[in-house]
């Protein structure tokens, strides 16, 4: 029985990870898409003062963020021609991936006031 319950618990926590985005998957997909060209090489040098940065971002709000670039125009959505020819073709573990990659890169972001 204690076998049985070791299994289902790692077996969920494998689930739970995979939910939240794979972060090798996610690096593959900034490197394919050169999200670096706009943001930084460490995605937290972004070559516009305008365009934020991404590394330590928190996960669900880069999740949320690519939604609406992804909707586009539309209800709930994000307007920014370059941002939603980039999303467009991710599928939605891809954004899960992405956001799970970024969210765990070294940060310059202020955690604390």
């Amino acid at each position: 029985m204690k076998k049985l319950i070791a299994v289902v618990g790692i077996a969920l926590m494998a689930g739970a990870a995979q939910a939240g985005g794979n972060v090798d998957a996610g690096k593959a997909l900034t490197e394919k898409y050169a999200c670096f060209s706009c943001h930084g090489k460490d995605f937290n040098t972004p070559i516009d003062p305008s365009y934020p940065k991404l590394a330590g971002q928190h996960r669900d709000y880069l999740e949320h963020a690519l939604t609406a670039y992804k909707r586009g125009d539309g209800a709930n959505g994000r307007n920014n021609a370059i941002m939603t020819g980039q999303v467009k073709p991710l599928s939605n573990q891809d954004i899960k991936d992405v956001a799970a990659y970024l969210h765990s890169l070294p940060t310059s972001l202020a955690t604390h006031r």
